[in-house]
Parts: structure tokens; sequence; C-alpha cells
């Protein structure tokens, strides 16, 4: 006890050096926290992008196509395996991709690309698919027309810094071009007018029609309406090839995807690669997503499969984001 009473009485001995030392220790542990929490918000970002836009939460897969992700390890999935999934009380859907790539070519343009084959509306249903269709697209044209308008100074000189930039949300697109809401009802109308961009969803009833990352777009420089085509591999060694017609672009949160996909209706991707009635994976959509409900209803979907069949859950599709947040913390 006499050793406390010397100690606090040591402290306010200097009552300046004592203030400067609890400051800066507070002020450490605060600027630490926050920047923690900003870190923290980041990543939850990265992965509900990286899961709504692309993996899922849980996926349906070979039991090979994990280690090799390969067209010649795709699988059939058939009636009795969707009924037994979707028998899951935590299941509401089951939604098969055929994933493969190709070399897409554009007029003098060519490009390393990622083909997926989807059910359109299924897909809708997963990932939100339709609501990423580019609905806004800021040409030099465009931003021509916005300037020679009644606009704030300040978006006038953002106009500039993203230029040729898609957007799929008018949402986002107010908050880079720094529009207040009580704006808004005057810059919108404007904008919707000189830059509204037309797009188109897939619809698999339409035979040739693709839709293209607004990334992949740029590079290629190639638009709703122009012809693209995919050279690559087929299911077991069969040459693959085909000529489409883009209908639509969409924006994608994750760049590396963005820059990459090229959606086609399911059946279209499996006539491309010669894979009838097969599918590479399928994307299980749940009622609840919390992450110990996910891993339980995984674990019991495994336990109702067969050889060569596999459940894989978000952690091991997104180990490489992982494994980043591992290293940073």
């Amino acid at each position: 006890m006499k050793d406390y009473q010397l100690a606090w009485r040591n402290l306010w001995r200097n009552k300046r050096r004592t203030l400067i030392t609890a400051a800066s220790v507070f002020f450490a542990v605060f600027f630490a926290l926050v920047m923690r929490s900003f870190q923290l918000g980041a990543y939850d970002r990265m992965f509900k992008n990286a899961i709504e836009s692309y993996t899922g939460y849980l996926q349906l897969q070979h039991k090979d196509y994990f280690d090799d992700p390969v067209i010649d390890n795709s699988f059939e999935l058939d009636l009795s395996v969707t009924e037994r999934i979707i028998s899951d009380p935590n299941v509401t859907a089951i939604v098969p991709r055929f994933e493969s790539f190709a070399l897409a070519a554009a007029g003098s343009r060519t490009q390393g690309v990622m083909v997926l084959g989807i059910d359109p509306e299924g897909e809708d249903q997963v990932s939100g698919l339709r609501g990423r269709l580019v609905k806004y697209r800021l040409t030099p044209e465009a931003i021509e027309k916005l300037k020679d308008e009644q606009i704030p100074e300040r978006t006038k000189g953002l106009l500039d810094l993203l230029s040729n930039e898609s957007f799929s949300s008018e949402g986002r697109m107010m908050l880079d071009l720094a529009i207040d809401t009580r704006d808004s009802s005057v810059i919108m109308p404007l904008i919707r007018r000189h830059a509204s961009f037309a797009n188109n969803y897939l619809d698999k009833e339409v035979v040739g029609g693709i839709m293209i990352g607004s990334g992949l777009s740029d590079y290629l420089k190639a638009g709703v309406g122009d012809t693209l085509v995919l050279m690559g591999q087929g299911y077991h060694g069969t040459s693959a090839a085909g000529k489409y017609v883009i209908r639509g672009i969409v924006k994608l949160p994750t760049p590396d995807i963005d820059n990459l996909i090229v959606y086609l209706p399911l059946e279209t991707a499996r006539e491309l690669f010669a894979a009838p009635g097969m599918a590479t994976t399928a994307v299980i959509r749940l009622n609840n997503n919390n992450d110990k409900v996910v891993m339980v209803t995984g674990e019991r979907l495994g336990e109702t499969l067969e050889d060569p069949l596999r459940i894989r859950n978000w952690h091991e599709l997104n180990a490489l984001l992982i494994n980043q947040m591992d290293a940073d913390n």
C-alpha cells in the first residue's frame, strides 16, 4: 500500500510531465483503434464483395476441382443431387455454373478472359448480377455536354478525373462526383440525359448474346452490339471457338474479375466447351449466412453427397484473402 502511495505522489510531483505522458498514450491507443477499425471494415467489404459477386457462401464441386480447376473436373448435376440439397432447411436455391478460360478478341485487341456460363435468373438471385448492369458512363462527349450545363465547379473538376468511368448505381456516382443531396434534384436529371448507358441483361432465349465486365470492355474497346470472338480448349481436349454479340456490360466491385469476366448463358457455355449437361461448380444460396450456420449447413450437406462431389465453404474459396488478413493480424 505504501508503494502505491509513493507512486501516486511521484506522478503529481511534475504534473506537466504526467499529463503529456498520459495524453501521448491515450492518443496512440485511440488512433491505433481507429486505424484497426478501418482495416477490419475494409476486410469485411472485401469479403462481402468476393462472396456476393462471385464465390457464394457454399459451392458444390467435383472433389478434384478445388485443387485442379479445369473443366475435365466438372460434374453432372442431376435431379437427385439437386433435390437432396434443396431439401435442406437452410437452402433456398442451387445455381449451376460452367467456368473456364479462353482468349477473347475484339477487332485488333485480345485478352485472356474468364468465361462463366450462368443461368441468368438464378445468378441474379445469388449475386444480384442484374443490379450491376452499367447505367451511366462518363465518356468524354458526355463530360463536355455536362460542363456546358449549370452544375457546381467542384463537380465539373471531378468529371475529368472520372473520364470513361462506368457506374451501376446513382449512389456511387453521387459520392464520387461529390454531389450533395440538395443539388441532386438538379444535377442527376442532367447526368441521366447526357450519360445514360443503354444496356441489356442476359436472356437465355437469345442465342449468341453475352455480357462482359466494364474493365474488359474498356481494354478491348468493345461495347454493346460489338462482336467478341472466344477461343479455347473444350471438354476432354476438344477445341472451343465461338462468335458472340455483346448484349450488356456489368460493373463488378472486384477489379480483378471486372477486368476479365465474360458471362454466357449456361447452355451456350456448355455448347462452346462441348460439355452438355455439365457444371464446374454450383453456388448454394442460403437463408441464414451467419458464419457458424454456414459451416454447419456445409457439413450437413456434405454428409448427403456421394463421391466424387464435395461441398466447399467460403473460407476455402477465399483462402488468399484470409491469408492476407491473417498476415496483417
